[in-house]
């Protein structure tokens, strides 16, 4: 399947976003800046990546982060998974936040975030006045576990 993908600018030569291995299931996305970014700690940052795609209506693109800057330093995608929708056609840009105690330097083309393209499905919701029945009903919260009321403290309501 092929993506346009259109390089903006800005990040005249930088790569494109690519796949590091063949099983690698993200595109490595480049940070599209002049010179370099601080992201202190505790705060964020909007890092553009210089280009914009068309995806197929069938199509999103999930923005993650890139386990080994959230490992090593703390920054992370802020909304992950951030999704760019199908007839979006601006430039992708990336919320990083440091959640590390030390300033996080980004250079440009440094690697900053990950690119998953995958399936959607818009179907219909349909209102009815029940829900049909399985095993768990309206247990969440760890209830497929041990019992994760009685660990936190929490009221338990629908026991009989």
């Amino acid at each position: 399947m092929d993506i346009e993908i259109k390089r903006l600018s800005h990040a005249m030569g930088l790569p494109l976003p690519q796949y590091q291995t063949l099983g690698s299931a993200g595109m490595d996305l480049p940070a599209a800046i002049e010179n370099t970014k601080v992201i202190s700690p505790g705060k964020r940052v909007l890092i553009p990546t210089g280009f914009s795609l068309a995806l197929p209506s069938s199509l999103e693109a999930q923005i993650r982060p890139r386990s080994g800057l959230a490992l090593t330093n703390g920054v992370t995608v802020l909304n992950a998974p951030g999704t760019i929708d199908s007839d979006y056609r601006g430039e992708i840009s990336i919320l990083l936040i440091n959640h590390g105690s030390e300033s996080f330097v980004i250079k440009r083309g440094d690697r900053i975030a990950q690119m998953v393209i995958a399936q959607v499905v818009q179907p219909r919701l349909v209102e009815v006045k029940n829900l049909s029945k399985t095993v768990r009903g309206e247990g969440g919260y760890g209830s497929t576990g041990a019992n994760i009321q009685e660990k936190i403290g929490a009221p338990q309501h629908g026991t009989d």
